[in-house]
């Protein structure tokens, strides 16, 4: 565990509470700033499993004061929305960029064969294939657009039977006009890239199917070696646990998602 990283994500957190004037209640022994953090840290070094996290950070002194597991549970639900803000804060600063990459990373929320019994999500628009992993999966997909450096600029969580172009027009919205997204050949469609650029000005950059034109402005390489760098932001994720995440309903398990994007922001903030 990085001490300067933790304090980081502290300062900056407790800072993001205190310009929205939110007051932690005077009874609280840890600030909400705190608990936030622990979420955070939880991510990035112990695979998002919360209570380890609280124990650890209490035995090291991070913590201010003494809080149970199931207060600190509780807690972390009613806060949830500023872990929300936070990262809309990062990621409103990275739509500013240019150069995007999107992708999508399946997040199942159980196995298989236990999605009848799941009580998180229901149904079949939860039931997905994944491509790159030739396998079949029940739960969300993480729709996610990368700045070069890595900080999350915007992103969706859907069924994972909805297809990769589902968000688009919605992760892309944001960005301004005559920035370029990078993408897989799972978002080759001519008719989105051209609603895409006609009402915001952002170019969509599929790689090229087999037997289908080359681009003007970059070859198959160039596109393939900025692919790389979304897949290292994917690997990030998958080791903090980000497809094994453990929650009994799906407000804690988009917590925990939340938790990891924040914990990859902070990583890659300069």
């Amino acid at each position: 565990m990085n001490d300067h990283w933790i304090v980081a994500v502290f300062t900056l957190t407790d800072d993001l509470l205190t310009a929205s004037a939110h007051v932690t209640h005077p009874l609280a022994g840890v600030s909400d700033a705190e608990v936030l953090t622990v979420a955070v840290v939880a991510a990035a070094y112990l695979q998002n499993h919360q209570e380890r996290a609280l124990w650890v950070m209490q035995r090291l002194g991070y913590l201010s004061g003494a809080l149970s597991t199931s207060r600190f549970n509780r807690r972390l639900h009613r806060l949830s929305a500023w872990l929300d803000a936070l990262l809309q804060a990062v990621t409103a600063v990275a739509a500013k960029a240019q150069l995007f990459i999107i992708d999508t990373l399946p997040l199942p929320v159980c196995r298989r064969v236990r999605a009848s019994q799941c009580r998180k999500v229901r149904g079949s628009p939860f039931y997905g294939y994944c491509a790159a992993m030739e396998q079949k999966f029940f739960g969300w997909r993480l729709h996610i657009v990368y700045t070069l450096d890595g900080l999350p600029a915007a992103f969706d969580l859907l069924p994972a039977r909805l297809h990769d172009l589902s968000a688009v027009h919605e992760l892309t919205a944001n960005f301004g006009s005559g920035a370029r997204v990078l993408a897989d050949k799972g978002f080759v469609s001519s008719v989105d890239e051209q609603s895409i650029l006609t009402a915001t000005g952002v170019q969509l950059v599929a790689t090229r199917k087999k037997g289908m034109p080359r681009l003007s402005w970059a070859d198959e390489y160039d596109l393939r070696h900025f692919r790389i760098r979304a897949e290292s932001y994917h690997s990030q994720l998958v080791n903090m646990g980000i497809q094994r995440l453990r929650a009994r309903t799906h407000a804690g398990f988009e917590t925990k998602v939340l938790a990891s994007l924040l914990a990859l922001a902070f990583t890659h903030l300069n």
